[in-house]
């Protein structure tokens, strides 16, 4: 068995500091966006966890293993709801950022492939654009990571690959 790395800690300074962080000082300073509680779901190391078993265990995005939660906090919710879809974008690509800032600090780096968590409804411009279906409510795909050290496991492609 592994030993658990220890939790990450993302702060407002530690995000602006990050070269792609730093093009989001919109959203950590916009009173209306909910950053603080982005960065305090985020900074839970048993979330850390789930989102690292999501790529070795289910070979899914790490974001797919607490996008639920994640999208049931009301605050949350209630801005990634918000008609002004911009602003929505907006935060939902800073949620990226963090979740590769969280990735890369614990050993993975991205595999330039992005993983499905939803299918987006056909907007017709008077309601906010969620999925219909899938895994997440709001979030269409999300980034995949490669442990730096080597996957523990195969994934199904790979098995079948072989001789």
């Amino acid at each position: 068995m592994e030993a658990a790395l220890p939790s990450v800690t993302i702060t407002r300074d530690t995000f602006l500091e990050d070269n792609q962080g730093r093009r989001f000082s919109d959203v950590v300073n916009d009173p209306n966006q909910p950053f603080d509680a982005v960065i305090e779901f985020f900074n839970n190391p048993d979330r850390q966890r789930r989102m690292e078993e999501s790529e070795i265990h289910h070979d899914r995005p790490p974001l797919s293993g607490v996008v639920r939660e994640f999208e049931s906090h009301p605050g949350i919710d209630r801005s990634l709801a918000d008609i002004h879809t911009q602003r929505s974008k907006r935060l939902r690509q800073a949620v990226g950022v963090v979740v590769r800032m969280l990735m890369q600090a614990r050993g993975w780096r991205k595999t330039g492939r992005k993983g499905s968590l939803g299918v987006r409804t056909v907007n017709n411009g008077l309601t906010s654009n969620h999925n219909t279906g899938g895994l997440a409510f709001w979030f269409i795909r999300a980034e995949r990571y490669d442990r730096a050290e080597g996957m523990p496991f195969q994934s199904v492609r790979e098995r079948c690959q072989k001789p």
